[in-house]
C-alpha cells in the first residue's frame, strides 16, 4: 500500500509541473485549461491534508508538530484566498495573474515547509502501518470526491483546528 507521505509528494510534483505549464501558456484559453484543474487540485489537496494528515501529525508528531500544523493551515488559507481572488478576474488579465502568482508563491513556500519539516516529522514518529493506512484513506478521499464533489473549500481557524486535534 502507498505511504501517505509519498502520495502527498506526488501531488507536490504535480503542482510544480502544472505551474511550469502555466508559465508556457500563450492565451487565456490555455491559461484557463491549466489553471482551473490546478486550482481545484490545490483545494482538494489542502482539504485532504486537513482531514487525513494533520490530525495525526498533531497527535503523533514531535515537539514542533503543532507549530508545523498551524503554519500549514495558515498556508492553505492563503492559497484558497488567492484562488478565490483569481476567480474574480478575467483569465489572463494583470489582476488574474497577480492572484495566480500569489497562490503560486504561497504554495511554493508551503511545499518547502511541509517537505522539510512536517513530512519528515511525521515519518519519524508514525509507523509504517499508520502511514500505509492513511495512504489508503488518502486514495479513498480522492475517489470519494472526484473533481471536489461534496467538498466545501473554506478557510479554517488555525488555532481552533490545532486545539481540536490536540485533545
Amino acid at each position: 500500500m502507498d505511504d501517505i507521505t509519498a502520495l502527498i509528494l506526488d501531488d507536490h510534483a504535480s503542482f510544480r509541473r502544472a505551474f511550469a505549464r502555466l508559465d508556457d501558456a500563450k492565451d487565456p484559453q490555455q491559461m484557463r485549461s491549466i489553471w482551473e484543474p490546478l486550482a481545484l487540485h490545490l483545494e482538494i489537496h489542502a482539504e485532504a491534508e486537513e482531514r487525513i494528515l494533520y490530525p495525526h501529525l498533531i497527535r503523533r508528531g514531535g515537539e514542533d508538530a503543532e507549530d508545523e500544523s498551524l503554519d500549514a493551515i495558515r498556508d492553505h488559507n492563503k492559497i484558497r484566498d488567492a484562488i478565490a481572488e483569481s476567480r474574480q478576474h478575467e483569465v489572463g488579465t494583470d489582476r488574474w495573474w497577480t492572484a495566480v502568482w500569489s497562490a503560486r508563491r504561497e504554495n511554493t513556500e508551503h511545499l518547502a515547509e511541509e517537505e522539510d519539516e512536517g513530512l519528515p516529522d511525521f515519518r519519524r514518529h508514525a509507523g509504517d502501518e499508520l502511514r500505509a493506512g492513511l495512504g489508503a484513506d488518502w486514495l479513498a478521499f480522492y475517489a470519494e470526491h472526484p473533481s471536489g464533489k461534496g467538498l466545501t473549500f473554506r478557510d479554517k481557524d488555525p488555532e481552533r483546528y490545532v486545539a481540536k486535534y490536540s485533545q
